[in-house]
């Protein structure tokens, strides 16, 4: 069972300071989806993520992180992170409760909450080799940004080592036009 009480924005970037991770966070109005927030792209430089919490057949539970621009394989990326049979989202009981964060704001900070490693960590290969990226800090109100090498050591500081690979995608849907 993961602690009680999730971690505040402020004890995670204390314990980026611990870690002497540098970071930068920038305040933004609530942001849900990737769609959203592509507003702020000319503000906050650096790659953006997606980031999925799924389960497989056996209930283990994934966070996913990835390039925002990839759309995920769902029926196949269970085949090169481990999973048991297909993935499907995991409910916001489970996020609360194991992450500790709310919908909308999932994130690879919420490993700090996962006191019982119960969440396996799957890091999109080509998101690692961008440098710099950006996630939300626990919460969609602002995002924080850190090098991919700093967030590999901070999740590994909590007990997370990442599965650092890359993920199979969906193939592109063919656009229908119009005949001339």
């Amino acid at each position: 069972m993961s602690s009680d009480r999730s971690k505040t924005r402020a004890e995670l970037f204390a314990f980026l300071d611990e870690l002497g991770i540098a970071h930068a966070t920038i305040e933004h109005p609530p942001l849900y989806t990737v769609e959203e927030s592509r507003a702020l792209r000319g503000e906050i430089a650096g790659a953006h993520a997606k980031n999925l919490f799924v389960k497989d057949k056996k209930s283990r539970l994934f966070m996913i992180s990835v390039r925002e621009e990839l759309a995920v394989d769902l029926k196949q990326v269970h085949t090169v992170i481990g999973g048991q049979g297909r993935v499907s989202f995991g409910s916001a009981e489970q996020l609360e409760e194991v992450w500790g964060v709310k919908p909308g704001s999932v994130t690879p900070f919420g490993a700090i909450n996962d006191l019982d490693h119960r969440v396996t960590v799957v890091l999109d290969a080509g998101l690692v080799a961008a440098g710099t990226v950006n996630f939300h800090p626990l919460e969609n109100t602002a995002t924080t940004t850190i090098e991919a090498g700093d967030l590999v050591r901070f999740l590994q500081a909590t007990g997370h080592s990442p599965l650092i690979t890359e993920l199979p995608v969906q193939a592109p849907q063919p656009v229908e036009t119009a005949a001339d």
